[in-house]
């Protein structure tokens, strides 16, 4: 097989050549003027004919030669000087020569042309496998499977014979194995088994001692672990449960015995707890508060206040802040500062209130009795200011009044001008205390908020032009808001008032409104760019004839307060960086 394929590739490479001679005889490829052709058609046939070498001598000269470019070529050897001898004497030449992993078979043609000397035209072709050492390698297997062919019944008898002893032996030591693994199982499984019963009974310092080291071992310590475990969780919760029951009684005597009364509502509404404190606050009798609804609880008309501010932290499930509720219980009017504390689970959701109720009537009148004294002070230093010159210029029109100087009359006339001048002042003083006592009942009604700052703002801006006013009201603001247009214009012209006193009329006043739809209210900052609000004033900022101006009363944020404490809202104070204050006023939207 290998000679005959030797013998077939020969020869195809040889016609292969024939033809490509025929081609370059035919269309003179020889000249040199044809040189190109004559490489063009030899890249041509290189291809069709699936050769791995053509290549083109004429005479002496070697014109080119062409490869297969995946050829290993590092294994290439040239024609050997012998070989070229005898084509120039007319022979045709033919190689075979190892090259890399296979062998190159390599066929010369001289082809003899006019006018010039001969041509040698080579073909050449890679063979990647050596046949003939292939055939002479199966030859060899040939000849060893004969020998061991001979020797089959004496390799099967030794063969036989160790399966036999090797089978014995298996089996043997399955056995034993077998023996070994099942005592190995069964001891432990009886000793965890007999664990377990005393588990079962309540006693946990058992423990199961084998030295096992496979599964049967990390059974048995997980079991050991697990028992040591639960002895431990154990003692544990018993601890915690102690300091449970400790942390119960000791939160139970802290409500029973403190002042101000704490109420508990689940995300519901239903009432969870309540104290002594709490009953004796809202004058509840009724013992069976605890699992009714809160409506159900204070459903007398009296708690009308409570409900609703309770209502709308259950709406809103934000805190609500010393909240002060008007309250009638007896037949006596009472005043609680409501607290409102949403509680939440781990996840952050809604699970309830805790309500906090202190009664202020006591502090309350005792702050009115301290307050209204040091307003009697204030008002009768105010009083006696002016009584003073009334009383000097009426000693004075006495003197002058029965005189007959020419000057008597008009010193008289100048007494009688100051002393109604100084009586004016004082009008005015209580003209303002009668305000601040009677403001009247507010009328809420739907009210753009964002109308009233323009209004207000516009009244300043035609009087004080060196005050620039800079008003932001949010796209989200509620366009109507629940509001007594009059009472809350009054707010905003007080507190524009005080800050452009406070810049000297002039500086920069900004106002912000802004939705909170978190807490449902609306937020308005009326900042001021002045020297802002002395730390110790602050507390007593809005009592009524506090005044940190000259010819001020005191009154005007006594008023803003009281009217945000009517539409259920509030108002603080803060010093802004680098100076100025800013006073925020808080309406339920």
């Amino acid at each position: 097989m290998a000679d005959g394929f030797y013998v077939t590739t020969s020869d195809l490479t040889l016609h292969y050549a024939q033809q490509l001679s025929e081609a370059i005889l035919l269309h003179n490829l020889n000249a040199i003027e044809n040189r190109g052709a004559l490489e063009s058609l030899v890249k041509e046939k290189l291809r069709e004919y699936q050769l791995d070498e053509i290549g083109i001598i004429q005479g002496d000269e070697e014109l080119f030669t062409y490869f297969n470019p995946q050829l290993p070529l590092q294994d290439y050897q040239d024609l050997l000087t012998d070989s070229l001898k005898r084509a120039h004497a007319g022979e045709t030449i033919k190689e075979i020569k190892p090259m890399g992993s296979g062998e190159f078979i390599r066929l010369g043609l001289p082809v003899p042309v006019k006018d010039g000397p001969a041509l040698l035209i080579i073909t050449g072709k890679f063979l990647p496998q050596n046949y003939a050492q292939k055939i002479n390698t199966i030859n060899a297997y040939w000849d060893r499977y004969s020998q061991l062919r001979q020797q089959k019944d004496m390799l099967k008898t030794f063969f036989l014979m160790t399966l036999v002893f090797v089978t014995i032996l298996i089996v043997f030591a399955a056995t034993w194995i077998g023996f070994h693994i099942a005592k190995s199982i069964t001891v432990p499984i009886e000793k965890l088994a007999q664990a377990t019963r005393e588990v079962s009974k309540g006693n946990l310092d058992v423990r199961v001692e084998d030295p096992a080291s496979d599964e049967i071992g990390i059974l048995i310590d997980s079991f050991n672990q697990m028992i040591a475990d639960i002895k431990s969780g154990q003692e544990t919760l018993a601890q915690k449960t102690a300091e449970q029951e400790a942390r119960k009684q000791y939160i139970e005597t802290l409500l029973n015995t403190v002042t101000t009364g704490v109420l508990a509502l689940d995300a519901a509404g239903v009432v969870t707890t309540i104290n002594p404190s709490g009953r004796d606050i809202l004058a509840l009798t009724d013992g069976g508060i605890v699992g009714r609804s809160y409506r159900q609880a204070l459903q007398h008309e009296r708690y009308a206040d409570l409900v609703a501010a309770i209502d709308q932290g259950m709406k809103s499930r934000h805190r609500i802040s010393d909240r002060e509720i008007q309250l009638t219980l007896n037949a006596q009017p009472i005043t609680i500062a409501l607290t409102l504390s949403p509680l939440r689970t781990p996840g952050r959701d809604f699970s309830g209130f805790i309500i906090v109720l202190d009664d202020l009537s006591q502090l309350i009148r005792a702050q009115k009795i301290a307050a209204w004294k040091e307003v009697a002070q204030r008002v009768a230093h105010e009083i006696k200011n002016p009584l003073t010159p009334i009383q000097l210029n009426a000693e004075r029109i006495i003197k002058n009044l029965h005189r007959t100087e020419p000057g008597a009359p008009a010193v008289i006339e100048e007494g009688a001008r100051v002393i109604i001048q100084e009586a004016q002042t004082i009008k005015s003083l209580v003209d303002e205390f009668s305000d601040f006592a009677r403001l009247p009942k507010i009328n809420l009604q739907p009210t753009a908020l964002g109308e009233i700052i323009d209004q207000v703002t516009a009244l300043f801006r035609g009087i004080f032009l060196d005050i620039v006013f800079e008003v932001q009201l949010d796209p989200d603001l509620p366009p109507r808001l629940a509001l007594d247009p009059e009472q809350i214009k009054r707010v905003f012209i007080n507190l524009i008032d005080n800050a452009i006193d406070a810049m000297n009329k002039k500086g920069k006043i900004r106002i912000h409104a802004a939705f909170d739809r978190e807490a449902h209210q609306v937020r308005v900052d009326v900042a001021d760019t002045g020297p802002g609000i002395p730390v110790e004033d602050k507390d007593k900022l809005f009592l009524p004839h506090f005044s940190t101006k000259k010819k001020g009363t005191g009154l005007g944020l006594a008023i803003v307060s009281q009217i945000m404490k009517e539409h259920n809202g509030a108002v603080e104070v803060h010093n802004t960086k680098p100076h100025g204050a800013e006073f925020t006023l808080k309406i339920p939207a």
